[in-house]
């Protein structure tokens, strides 16, 4: 019997990607990746180049519930439905062969995968390789250092209430804003309120073929893709 591997990605570069991530996915017999229904996914965008003819290939498509509330009992449960499924499924493919699963960035930070992980726990052999955040390639894309001395770095996702954003941004020191997409109206009012907004870049595509950086007073805040992150640089201590 095969294993699960998840392998991260990185930000986005494929040279970015860790040697042990490059070889697996360049030996993969099986390869399954997340992606939006109709659409390539950019995780098998990036590996585009870097696979055998001859790979099984099994998209992992998400339910379709973007007109579905996220913090309702039919989001929740559609969500459900999909991982138990593809948990079995992979369970089953494994069987022949391991199956190397692509999640972008690093699969413990907010990586789709770790819903499939705790459900594949004591069921099959799992192993996970940790990637170059993407974050972290947002922030070399601005050229700025990210933290100094005792900066207090914070990670917030967008989807948070404008109150939760205002709290955590006026105790931080440097920022980075995941999940940007259709929240960025909400974060500029709350940078704004913060006094931060002028401080801000938004990094769109970060370290991919059409990344664009942009301050934020700059940018047309109701068009922001989602793989857009938004970047604060701390200013601390330094000799």
């Amino acid at each position: 019997m095969g294993k699960i591997i998840c392998v991260g990605l990185g930000p986005g570069e494929p040279e970015l990607m860790s040697v042990k991530s490059d070889r697996l996915i360049r030996g993969a017999k099986q390869i399954a990746y997340f992606r939006k229904i109709g659409k390539m996914g950019q995780a098998r965008r990036i590996v585009n180049d870097m696979l055998q003819a001859n790979v099984n290939e099994y998209p992992m498509e998400y339910p379709y519930t973007t007109d579905i509330p996220y913090e309702s009992n039919e989001y929740k449960t559609a969500l459900v439905s999909f991982y138990n499924h593809w948990c079995e499924k992979l369970i089953e493919l494994s069987k022949e062969d391991d199956v190397i699963v692509l999640c972008e960035g690093d699969p413990f930070f907010y990586g789709s995968y770790m819903h499939l992980y705790e459900r594949l726990k004591g069921r099959v052999e799992q192993e996970v390789i940790p990637a170059t955040l993407g974050m972290t390639g947002c922030w070399h894309a601005t050229g700025k250092p990210m933290t100094w001395g005792d900066d207090v770095l914070s990670v917030l996702m967008g989807t948070l209430s404008e109150d939760d954003l205002i709290a955590h941004i006026s105790r931080s020191d440097a920022i980075a804003i995941m999940k940007t997409g259709a929240n960025l109206p909400k974060i500029a009012r709350a940078l704004q309120a913060c006094g931060r907004f002028e401080d801000a870049w938004l990094v769109e595509y970060g370290t991919m073929p059409k990344e664009k950086i942009t301050k934020l007073s700059d940018a047309d805040l109701k068009s922001c893709p989602y793989f857009a992150t938004l970047i604060m640089h701390g200013n601390g201590r330094r000799p």
